[in-house]
Formats: structure tokens, C-alpha cells, sequence
């Protein structure tokens, strides 16, 4: 496992933790909609530690579904420009934009480091 893919790796845990900690607070009617998102960084977490790397292409399509989703949300929107509830802001901000562009990052990254790994082994 290269550095970026163990980045990668600590970064979905990192993910998953923070939306065990998030969960609790958001509003119960989404709380079927947060599960299933949490259970797919949890799958992920699983496939990449198994050496499985093709789930590193499902990372990044997932992040910025993320992060557009909580970009429309108007009561995130909300909380995030109001902070009236701080530490469900700071939940937020962490979980849902600077993790998630984390994980961008390493995913694009391990991705990268894979296909040039195949073409110099190719060569």
C-alpha cells in the first residue's frame, strides 16, 4: 500500500468518525440518508484496506456529492453562516468540506500514483 493510499485510507476513517459524532445532531427525518452515506465511506474503508484500489475512482465522485449537497442545504448554509449551533458548524465545516477535499486529494493522488506505477513497470 503506497503512502497516498494509506492518506487516503486514514481519511475515510477520519470521514467515518466525524459522521458517527455528526449523526446524533442532524435532523432526525435524515437520519436514513445519513446512515447510507456513512455506510458507503465505511464500505470504501473496507475495499481500500483489502487492496482493493479501484474503489479510490469512487472517492472523489462521492466527495463532491458531498460537498454540493451540503452547499445546497439551506439550514447548512445557515448554521455555517450563522454558527448558531458551533459545534454542529465546526462538525460541518470539518466533516462535510475539509475531509471531503482531503479525500479528493489523496484519492486523485493514490490514483495518479497507480497509473504511473503500471507505465513505468509497462516500460
Amino acid at each position: 500500500m503506497n503512502l497516498y493510499v494509506r492518506a487516503t485510507l486514514i481519511v475515510l476513517i477520519f470521514i467515518v468518525a466525524t459522521g458517527l459524532v455528526a449523526i446524533p445532531f442532524g435532523n432526525p427525518n435524515f437520519i436514513d440518508r445519513a446512515i447510507l452515506l456513512e455506510l458507503s465511506f465505511v464500505a470504501l474503508s473496507v475495499l481500500i484496506w483489502r487492496g482493493y484500489n479501484n474503489a479510490l475512482y469512487a472517492c472523489i465522485p462521492l466527495a463532491v456529492f458531498v460537498i454540493i449537497g451540503n452547499s445546497l442545504a439551506p439550514p447548512h448554509v445557515n448554521l455555517m453562516m450563522t454558527f448558531s449551533k458551533p459545534l454542529n458548524a465546526i462538525v460541518l465545516i470539518v466533516g462535510g468540506y475539509v475531509l471531503q477535499v482531503a479525500l479528493i486529494y489523496t484519492s486523485f493522488r493514490s490514483i495518479v500514483a497507480m497509473r504511473s506505477k503500471r507505465m513505468t513497470t509497462a516500460t
